[in-house]
């Protein structure tokens, strides 16, 4: 299992490029040493929309793409694919990925175990899991590349006209119902939601894209910061 670092810093739900270059100005603080951490977790949704086995999809976003390929020589590097980013192992080969199937992943926080999620694992109804389970997979993809300019620019022009920040209403009643699913973990989480709050042992981070903020873990206990 394991250990999640001081001063370990959490991204989540950046939506780079169509909400802010905010992503894209910390990877480039990151690179230069301007921000400093040993460990960096990227929380899914980084990205509004980016998948591997595509060159086209890559034009939106190369600079970040870049930044990331390079900080992951140096950097220990954990990312949670999202909603948004995915099959992305063949991008980022120095970086540990985990797909929405491998997550939660365990970690340890002094003598606790933490559960690590992007956060659209559980309680999402069984649509939506089997269009996460056709939509993400290279075989899908492959397939669909002939129209491929015409679908993305599709949802490219979508997704930046997609308003993302709001309050989630009756959000504890949702986070009890995740917590089921969580019964070995003395810490959980997660990013998805944009809501930045905790809730017992629920750790909701707060969206990049909507809060401005991220996640820095110190002297043991998850800190919201603006960087």
């Amino acid at each position: 299992m394991i250990t999640i670092k001081e001063q370990a810093l959490f991204i989540a739900d950046s939506h780079y490029p169509h909400h802010g270059d905010a992503f894209l100005d910390l990877l480039k603080k990151l690179e230069s040493g301007e921000i400093q951490t040993p460990q960096l977790f990227l929380m899914g949704d980084n990205f509004d929309l980016l998948f591997g086995y595509n060159e086209y999809i890559k034009t939106f976003s190369s600079e970040a793409i870049l930044l990331l390929q390079t900080l992951s020589r140096k950097l220990e590097i954990h990312y949670f694919e999202g909603n948004h980013d995915f099959c992305l192992t063949e991008l980022f080969p120095d970086i540990q990925v985990y797909t929405r199937e491998q997550q939660p992943i365990l970690f340890k926080l002094n003598e606790k175990k933490v559960a690590i999620s992007h956060g659209d694992k559980y309680v999402t109804g069984f649509g939506y899991d089997l269009y996460c389970k056709v939509l993400r997979n290279k075989t899908t993809l492959t397939l669909l590349k002939p129209f491929e300019k015409a679908i993305i620019d599709h949802r490219m022009k979508k997704l930046s006209q997609k308003h993302i920040c709001f309050t989630f209403h009756g959000f504890e009643k949702r986070v009890e119902k995740i917590l089921e699913n969580y019964t070995e973990a003395e810490l959980v989480i997660e990013g998805h939601f944009h809501q930045c709050k905790t809730v017992g042992k629920y750790i909701s981070l707060p969206s990049l894209a909507c809060q401005g903020m991220v996640g820095v873990m110190e002297e043991g206990e998850m800190r919201f910061k603006t960087l």
